[in-house]
């Protein structure tokens, strides 16, 4: 749409004066590349799902180390303990400035002749399990959590530096990435030590690593951190379902949720916190749980239920954007979203039955991309869609 066009929905929708430009700001759509780049009518769409990153073949190793330490008694928390330094750290503030934690986790010194390194403590650890889980965007690391207590333990260990920060209620999933895995750190090592001495004459490991640190992708991974509890905070008696179907189906929504942003970052290199990006995730992870897309339960995990009036404890208001949108114009955005949603349901409504395969899948993702919040919200906007699709 033609930016008089976005101008014209806006003030329709109720925006005046600086709330237009605000959001027209907000609007910007990061997935798109310029026509010199992609040009619309020849982007190829790769095959689906895509191949594994790098890291995935370390973790499948891990995922059968675990199964067969489970046969002979054990838990799949002691062989991440084996792997992730993180985890042999209890919670406490400023621990993540000790000797002994900065030893472990930025040179990789094995914990186990560290004094201060004494385990953490979690609780029924029996009840983790983690896996490789086949997305869109290749294989992925999910580790499911059991319970809230267990959740938060996992997410400061492995992104709060095992500090005792906040973990907020509405937030039950976690994309980990951008850490060390010491394990593939080691391999390297192991393999640069085993290589003939010609061919590692000249240079001392600590000259071979950093060569290997400008190669992220050798030796740093990604991992999916899950929750079993409610999505978005919101209880089963709202969408009219038992308590143990809605864990089911939340763990179905967030599992597919993330890796949805996994799918945007690997075929767009984008992941935003925006609008945009937890419509087009959220679209995923319900058609995984339900089969097809519920305006009504985007719109409640938003706090918009009764499509008049937000909800503060909602998840919109943490997509109202950097620099916040003002209040006149995150009223006109949460007009905009009941919109956006109604239409998205409408558009998947008219999805022929059996179309949804993982190249399907992957093509409706693209053509949500390609769009805005605005083109979603518009008279046009299933036609726009369907047009993109």
């Amino acid at each position: 749409m033609s930016s008089d066009l976005y101008r014209r929905l806006l003030s329709e929708a109720g925006a005046v004066g600086q709330e237009i430009d605000e959001l027209l700001v907000y609007n910007k759509n990061h997935f798109r590349r310029t026509p010199a780049e992609q040009p619309e009518n020849q982007e190829a769409v790769p095959t689906f799902p895509l191949p594994d990153e790098p890291f995935v073949e370390c973790w499948r190793a891990w995922v059968s180390e675990s199964e067969t330490a489970v046969d002979q008694g054990s838990t799949a928390f002691e062989v991440l303990c084996r792997h992730l330094p993180q985890l042999r750290f209890p919670i406490r503030q400023g621990i993540s400035q000790s000797a002994d934690y900065r030893l472990a986790t930025l040179q990789g010194v094995d914990p186990d002749t560290l004094p201060t390194a004494t385990g953490l403590p979690l609780e029924q650890p029996q009840r983790l399990r983690f896996d490789i889980y086949p997305s869109l965007a290749g294989g992925i690391p999910v580790i499911e959590t059991h319970r809230r207590g267990q959740f938060e333990t996992m997410v400061r260990a492995l992104s709060k530096r095992n500090e005792p920060e906040p973990i907020p209620q509405a937030m039950g999933a976690q994309m980990i990435a951008g850490f060390n895995n010491w394990s593939r750190i080691h391999a390297l090592r192991q393999a640069w030590q085993a290589s003939p001495d010609g061919a590692r004459q000249e240079a001392t490991w600590a000259e071979a690593f950093a060569v290997i640190r400008q190669r992220k992708e050798l030796y740093q991974d990604r991992l999916v951190l899950l929750s079993d509890g409610p999505y978005s905070a919101v209880p089963a008696t709202a969408l009219g379902l038992s308590e143990d179907s809605w864990r089911t189906k939340s763990l179905l929504i967030r599992r597919e949720h993330e890796c949805t942003h996994y799918f945007t970052r690997r075929v767009f290199g984008s992941m935003h916190n925006h609008l945009l990006d937890e419509l087009i995730a959220d679209y995923a992870g319900i058609v995984a749980a339900e089969g097809h897309f519920r305006a009504d339960w985007f719109l409640h995990f938003m706090g918009l239920e009764d499509r008049q009036c937000w909800r503060p404890d909602g998840r919109l208001a943490i997509y109202r954007g950097e620099p916040a949108l003002s209040n006149g114009a995150f009223r006109v955005l949460q007009k905009l979203t009941v919109r956006a949603a109604e239409n998205l349901e409408r558009f998947d409504q008219g999805i022929p039955t059996g179309r949804h395969g993982a190249q399907d899948s992957g093509r409706r993702i693209i053509a949500l991309a390609r769009r805005t919040i605005l083109d979603l919200a518009s008279d046009q906007g299933i036609e726009r869609l369907h047009r993109s699709l």
